[in-house]
């Protein structure tokens, strides 16, 4: 993988062990007066999990508007799964998006489709046959359990099951990465472990790298801390080992920068006084 000539320490350590799905290199973004960030550097290690976490409007949704080529920054560098993406033409970005899938808080399904049409809609429109097509819709509603749904409209489904086929529908054509953004914000505790489940199995399980913005510290620890197994022809959601779960790491951001960055057991362990009092 190549990257600019000029390297700053943050793309140098991109190019070290382990392979870079996502390198943000000292970007920075304002409207108007106002900076939304400021001086941003990450790396997303593939198959890894990045937690967004930071008050309203502190631009942790503004992150993944530019990994998608929404947005453009100001400065700084976006690369995404070996792609400058911060200079690309909206042509050139659509190839990069075909490894990029998105859920949202409120799932943003189509209500006169069924669940397996809303899971296949981007495929048919990209003019794959209806028999891979469908093969395909099966085989993701399999894996998040919800096979038996495919018939229903999503007024027939309660609201984890409507998150859980946003999530079918996003990983239906394989990409390598999933943006989620507030995925389970509304959810009652119970429903939210379900979405939370279905993130930490597409990352153990099918090796898809996560970037994840939400309020909810809960999921947010939940994901971090567990890891999916397979055991006797089942997929189980269990404590993760310290080493598994130093793989998901949290960012919170403040003032338009970076305020903390670090695991599960680190971010816990701050004496610093804005992160007990978020973490409160």
């Amino acid at each position: 993988m190549t990257f600019a000539t000029a390297r700053s320490p943050q793309l140098e350590k991109a190019l070290g062990p382990g392979s870079p799905i996502i390198v943000f290199d000292r970007v920075s973004l304002a409207f108007d007066d106002k900076v939304v960030l400021r001086d941003i550097s990450f790396t997303l290690i593939r198959g890894h999990t990045k937690i967004f976490l930071g008050a309203s409007g502190s631009g942790k949704s503004t992150i993944l508007k530019l990994i998608v080529g929404l947005l453009r920054p100001d400065s700084g560098v976006i690369w995404v799964n070996g792609e400058r993406v911060d200079d690309k033409s909206e042509a050139e970005l659509m190839k990069v998006r075909t490894d990029l899938g998105m859920v949202f808080q409120e799932g943003a399904l189509f209500d006169s489709l069924t669940v397996a049409e809303n899971v296949g809609y981007k495929l048919l429109e990209d003019g794959l046959s209806e028999e891979r097509v469908w093969g395909r819709v099966m085989e993701v509603l399999g894996f998040i359990g919800l096979a038996e749904f495919a018939d229903r409209m999503p007024s027939e489904l309660s609201g984890g099951q409507r998150r859980r086929v946003a999530i079918a529908r996003a990983m239906s054509y394989k990409p390598r990465i999933l943006l989620y953004d507030e995925a389970t914000t509304g959810l009652d505790p119970i429903t939210a472990d379900t979405v939370d489940d279905e993130i930490i199995k597409l990352r153990d399980l099918e090796e898809i790298s996560s970037v994840i913005v939400t309020h909810q510290l809960r999921d947010a620890f939940r994901i971090a801390t567990h890891e999916a197994v397979r055991a006797d022809n089942r997929i189980r959601v269990i404590p993760a080992d310290p080493k598994k779960a130093d793989e998901a790491e949290f960012i919170m951001l403040k003032d338009g920068g970076i305020h903390f960055e670090g695991n599960a057991a680190e971010l816990r362990a701050s004496t610093d006084e804005y992160l007990r009092s978020f973490l409160s």
